[in-house]
């Protein structure tokens, strides 16, 4: 398939991606990657303690309850689509029986749905965040730059979608992003597949790795965090200081552990 949305570079059938095209594709991404991971080292040293999400569901509840599983369950389908669309080859998809008109299909349903309700639920919480008083004083300045860069993200992939494959004629991002995401993990970059690339999908990306490079020092580090410690961990077991530990007698069998 092809696409009549605008690119970046000067042709839209690929070539030399220049300095800017070198330094967007294949330097910026290792920058986004060290930074990642070097970021999230320090943070776990020097601020374990910060290393949370700093809940306000003690100041408000209502619209959390509605926009808290709206977004949670929308960024992880948009996530597993994303890993999914990027990571897996479509040689692999097609080696099974899906073939690509069905998995265009459904990615692009379902994708733009679980997008407009990841943006919605984003929304009504920074509504929340905005107008419920103690929960816009415990707002710190590095959230507010999360959520600009978050929201941009997901706009702008949203955009990139429906322009380019309900509005246009469809743009098949496995042939030129996804070869281009795995070969920097390959640690062989090849920016000429970004080259003609539509440039609704180019800022998408460019606006994910500024999202990954702030990541680390913000709320989002939760993300990476599992409880499995609860799993495993003693039961806690309360006991009184109070010799008398209430207005009636210890049941027998029930006496007071020492």
């Amino acid at each position: 398939m092809t696409s009549t949305l605008p690119v970046l570079a000067a042709e839209s059938g690929g070539g030399d991606p220049g300095v800017l095209g070198t330094l967007l594709w294949v330097a910026l991404p290792y920058v986004t990657i060290a930074v990642f991971v070097l970021g999230h080292v320090w943070r776990y040293r020097y601020d374990k303690f910060g290393w949370t999400t700093r809940s306000s569901q003690l100041y408000e509840r209502r619209l959390l309850r509605i926009g808290s599983p709206l977004f949670h369950f929308g960024i992880l389908l948009v996530a597993g689509g994303h890993v999914g669309g990027l990571i897996i080859p479509d040689g692999w998809t097609e080696a099974v029986g899906i073939s690509e008109h069905m998995y265009h299909v459904v990615a692009v349903v379902l994708g733009t749905a679980a997008g407009f309700c990841t943006l919605a639920g984003l929304a009504i919480l920074i509504y929340r965040r905005r107008t419920v008083g103690p929960v816009f004083l415990a707002t710190t300045r590095n959230d507010k730059m999360m959520y600009v860069v978050l929201a941009g993200t997901i706009v702008i992939g949203l955009a990139a979608t429906v322009a380019a494959n309900v509005i246009g004629d469809g743009y098949n991002y496995r042939e030129t992003i996804s070869p281009w995401f795995r070969s920097v993990f390959y640690f062989q970059p090849d920016p000429d597949l970004m080259t003609g690339v539509p440039v609704l999908f180019q800022v998408h990306a460019l606006s994910a790795l500024l999202l990954f490079c702030i990541w680390p020092f913000t709320r989002l580090v939760h993300m990476l965090t599992a409880p499995i410690g609860y799993l495993t961990r003693p039961y806690i077991v309360y006991r009184s200081r109070d010799e008398h530990l209430g207005m009636h007698e210890t049941r027998r069998g029930w006496e007071r552990v020492q």
